[in-house]
C-alpha cells in the first residue's frame, strides 16, 4: 500500500530490510525515536484460512511471556492489519542477527559461549513455562547493544503451520547451533544462515580470514561437548558445562565485549531514509490510512494477557497506545476518560482533529472492525450463541446420564481390593534322593483373593538357573499351587536348596526348602 510506504503505526522504516520464511523484516525507528523492528507478513501465508488468528495467538502468549518476567524474547509492541497487510512490529531491535555478525567474521570464542548461554536458559524458561519457541536458527538469535543474545519470532513457524513444536526440537536445533560455532571456530565453515524458504545455507566463510585466530583446539571442544551433552542430558546441563569450562576460552572467561562493539557497530542500519525528512514543527501529520491492532479492542483494558499490552499502557481507547500522545517514554502515559484533547486512536497514530469521523476512528472508538479487516476469533453472533444453548442442553442431558452410570460402575468396581500376596510356602522331600532323581518342590502361594496377576521366580542352588513364572489369579480362590521339577543328575552327594522369590505385587517375598542328592 502506499500510505504505508515509509512507515506502520507510527513506526518509521529504514532501507535495511531482509527476507525470511514469514515475510519481510525491516529495521524501524519507534515512535519515541528508538530502535524497533516491522515484520510484513508474506500475504500468501498470512491470507492462509486460521494462519492470522494462530499467529495471533502466539504473540499474544509471548506478550503475557514478557509481562510474567521471562527475558531473552524480543518483545511485541503490537500487531497491526493496513488493508490487506499485516504487521508484527517490535519494541526492540531485530537486528544485528548471529548471522549478520558471523558474516563479517565478528563472533569471538567468549561471545559464541555467551550467545550459546543466554540462548539455553531462555529455551530453559520457554519450556519451564509450557512452550516452546520452534523455529531456533542463527536468524532468529538477535544481538543486543548489551551483547546479550535474544530470541526472536518465538513460535510463529509453528503458528503458520498449524503444529506445536516438542522441546526436543528446540534442543536439537541448539545443539546444532553450537555445533556450527564450533565449526566456525576452526576457520573451516560458518553459521548458517537461512532463505526465505527457511532452508539453511552456509554463509560464504563469513569468519574469512579472522577464523583460525578467532578459535581455539579448547573452544572447538568445549563448544562440541555441549552440543553432545544437550543431545544426552539436556540443556541445563549444557549451560553448566559452558559456564564450568570457562577456562577454554580466551582469558578464562565468557565475554561480550566482542558481541558489544560489533552490535553496536550495525547500528547504522537503523538511519532515517534520506527521502523522509522529519515534519516541520507544528505540520499536520501524514495520513496513514484505516491501521486497526489486531492484539486487543481498544476500551478491554487488556490487550490479551496479564496487565495488557506490552508497555503497561492504561486508560481508554483515545490514548495512544505508546504514550506518544502524551509526550511520554515509549510504552508510558495513562489515560483519563474525561480528558479533553483530541481524540487518539490506533497504535502509533498521530493526533488529528477533524470535523467528520473517520473510518479508522470509528473502529477504534465503537468497536466495530468488520470481520474482514480484525478476523479476530472468539466473536458470537446472537443466532448462533442461541443454537450452541439449545445443543448444549440437550448435550449436558446426555452426559448427565453417562456420567450418572460410570460413576456407579467406579463405585462398583472401588469395592475390588488390590491384589496381594499375604503369604508363600515351600516344601521339598524330606527323604535323600537317589540317582539320576526327578524331585518335585512344592510352593504355595497365598493371596488376598483379589484378581490380578503375580510374578514369580524359582532358583536353584546347583546353578545359575532362573525359572520365571507369572499366576493368573482371580477372585474365588485365595491359594494357588506353583510346584518347581528339578531333575538332578551325577555322582555326587549335596545339599540342594530350591528358593521361591514373588517378585510382584510387592512387597517382595522369598522361602526355600533344602533336600539331599547321594549317588
Amino acid at each position: 500500500m502506499e500510505n504505508t510506504r515509509d512507515g506502520i503505526a507510527g513506526f518509521r522504516l529504514t532501507q535495511h530490510t531482509w527476507l525470511t520464511e514469514l515475510g519481510s523484516w525491516i529495521d524501524a525507528i519507534s515512535p519515541d525515536g528508538r530502535r524497533a523492528g516491522a515484520l510484513l507478513f508474506d500475504p500468501r501465508v498470512i491470507g492462509l484460512p486460521g494462519v492470522r488468528e494462530r499467529v495471533v495467538a502466539a504473540v499474544l502468549t509471548d506478550q503475557r511471556l514478557v509481562t510474567s518476567g521471562i527475558g531473552g524474547l524480543i518483545p511485541v509492541a503490537d500487531m497491526v492489519a493496513a488493508g490487506e497487510q499485516v504487521w508484527l512490529l517490535t519494541a526492540q531491535a531485530v537486528s544485528p542477527t548471529l548471522t549478520d555478525l558471523a558474516a563479517s567474521g565478528q563472533v569471538d570464542p567468549g561471545g559464541a559461549a555467551a550467545v550459546l548461554v543466554d540462548t539455553a536458559q531462555t529455551l530453559l524458561a520457554l519450556h519451564a513455562a509450557g512452550v516452546t519457541h520452534g523455529s531456533l536458527h542463527p536468524r532468529t538469535v538477535v544481538i543486543g547493544a548489551d551483547g546479550v543474545a535474544l530470541l526472536s519470532e518465538r513460535g510463529l513457524a509453528d503458528a503458520i503451520r498449524g503444529q506445536i513444536s516438542p522441546p526436543e526440537r528446540d534442543l536439537a536445533s541448539w545443539a546444532s547451533l553450537a555445533r556450527d560455532l564450533a565449526s566456525s571456530m576452526r576457520g573451516g565453515g560458518g553459521v548458517p544462515a537461512r532463505g526465505a524458504a527457511g532452508t539453511p545455507g552456509m554463509a560464504s566463510d563469513p569468519y574469512g580470514a579472522a577464523g583460525g585466530a578467532l578459535g581455539g583446539a579448547a573452544a572447538v571442544e568445549l563448544f562440541e561437548r555441549a552440543a553432545a551433552t544437550a543431545t544426552t542430558y539436556g540443556l541445563a546441563a549444557a549451560r553448566d558445562l559452558l559456564l564450568g569450562g570457562r577456562e577454554a576460552l580466551p582469558g578464562g572467561v565468557i565475554s561480550r565485549e566482542g558481541l558489544i562493539l560489533a552490535a553496536r557497530g550495525r547500528s547504522a542500519f537503523a538511519r532515517q531514509p534520506a527521502y523522509e525528512q522529519p515534519p516541520a514543527h507544528g505540520a499536520g501529520p501524514r495520513d496513514e490510512g484505516d491501521i486497526v491492532t489486531l492484539l486487543h479492542v481498544p476500551g478491554g483494558g487488556q490487550a490479551g494477557g496479564p496487565g495488557g499490552g506490552y508497555g503497561g499502557a492504561s486508560g481508554n481507547a483515545s490514548r495512544d497506545a505508546y504514550g506518544a500522545a502524551s509526550g511520554g517514554s515509549y510504552g508510558g502515559g495513562t489515560g483519563d476518560g474525561g480528558s479533553s484533547g483530541p481524540m487518539r486512536f490506533g497504535p502509533g497514530v498521530e493526533t488529528r482533529q477533524e470535523a467528520q469521523e473517520t473510518t479508522a476512528e470509528r473502529i477504534w472508538r465503537e468497536g466495530k472492525a468488520e470481520a474482514e479487516t480484525l478476523q479476530r476469533a472468539g466473536r458470537v453472533h446472537g443466532r448462533a450463541a442461541r443454537a450452541r444453548r439449545r445443543r448444549t442442553v440437550v448435550s449436558a442431558a446426555v452426559f448427565a446420564v453417562i456420567m450418572a452410570g460410570a460413576i456407579l460402575a467406579w463405585l462398583k468396581l472401588g469395592d475390588t481390593p488390590a491384589l496381594a500376596v499375604a503369604s508363600i510356602e515351600v516344601e521339598g522331600p524330606r527323604k535323600t534322593q537317589g540317582c539320576d532323581s526327578a524331585v518335585v518342590v512344592r510352593g504355595t502361594i497365598v493371596t488376598n483373593g483379589a484378581p490380578g496377576e503375580v510374578s514369580y521366580e524359582w532358583r536353584k542352588s546347583t546353578d545359575d538357573e532362573v525359572v520365571k513364572q507369572t499366576l493368573r489369579t482371580t477372585s474365588d480362590r485365595t491359594s494357588y499351587e506353583v510346584p518347581l521339577r528339578w531333575r538332578l543328575k551325577g555322582r555326587s552327594t549335596v545339599k540342594a536348596t530350591a528358593t521361591l522369590v514373588v517378585v510382584s505385587p510387592g512387597p517382595r517375598m522369598t522361602d526355600k526348602a533344602s533336600f539331599t542328592y547321594k549317588c
